[in-house]
């Protein structure tokens, strides 16, 4: 990976530990293709190089991800960018991955942050799986992740309302592991990052980290192979245009799409638990 050649993130690495952070702060650090595949680059040379012990994901300026990019309209949910190699995610990466989350962290902001090992929050960021809310799906397994981490009921209120929560109730839930003010977050990190490349024994972490991971990754790809597919068929609809429409104007959405009529067959199929 060239890092003089990074458009949408930054990476650098200082005493054994990785700090990548995503980068376009006059745009809250939304998500775009390149970002997607640029922090994909960061994580395997986070994997591959052995000189990396741990793993810092930040943002610049006074976000941490705000969402998809949706300067273009609801094509900010389905842009494609041309990829070289299956990307690469925090939970698959052989070092732990922290994300600190300095500010509002919120649609794939969240969902990518459910990848990473540990999560940590300022007491006063913005947090949620706003999908919901725009006509679209919760991607990147969060349907996993979120309750796996929160437990059922938590992840049924999160993403099936979309709400906005601070970062201390994100801890209270247990979504994120601390919460701190915002001019601690980086130290705290960086603090638990460096313990780790400090007094920890890496083969011991990433069997440990591979373990912990082992069935619940074991989901990862179908599930986020199954949610690409209603993301891609949603991205088309008249909901998520109607979604993305209400946000941008800062309306109440008029949604017109019926689940028991308009959902496809095929789609509905995917969603149902396979017999035995």
């Amino acid at each position: 990976m060239n890092i003089n050649e990074l458009q949408h993130i930054s990476f650098d690495i200082q005493d054994r530990v990785a700090l990548v952070t995503l980068n376009r702060p006059d745009q809250m650090n939304t998500w775009t293709p390149i970002m997607s595949r640029e922090l994909s680059d960061a994580m395997y040379e986070c994997d591959e190089n052995d000189d990396i012990r741990a793993v810092v994901v930040t943002g610049a300026g006074r976000a941490f991800c705000a969402g998809a990019d949706l300067s273009g309209g609801e094509d900010g949910f389905t842009s494609k960018t041309t990829i070289t190699r299956p990307p690469m995610w925090p939970y698959q990466v052989r070092k732990p991955v922290i994300a600190a989350i300095n500010g509002a962290a919120v649609g794939v902001g969240i969902t990518y942050a459910m990848l990473a090992d540990m999560r940590l929050a300022t007491t006063s960021a913005k947090i949620g799986f706003a999908m919901v809310r725009r006509g679209i799906l919760p991607e990147l397994a969060s349907h996993i992740t979120v309750s796996q981490v929160a437990g059922f009921s938590r992840a049924a209120d999160l993403l099936m309302t979309g709400r906005i929560i601070s970062g201390q109730e994100a801890a209270d839930m247990a979504l994120i592991s601390e919460a701190t003010d915002q001019a601690a977050l980086m130290n705290r990190a960086l603090e638990i990052a460096h313990d780790i490349a400090t007094n920890t024994a890496p083969v011991s972490v990433a069997l440990t980290k591979a373990l912990m991971w082992q069935n619940v990754g074991a989901n990862i790809p179908q599930l986020m192979d199954t949610e690409g597919k209603l993301i891609a068929w949603l991205g088309g609809s008249a909901d998520v245009k109607e979604g993305v429409q209400a946000f941008l104007q800062k309306r109440s959405p008029e949604w017109q799409m019926s689940p028991r009529h308009d959902i496809p067959e095929e789609l509905a199929a995917l969603t149902r638990p396979a017999s035995n």
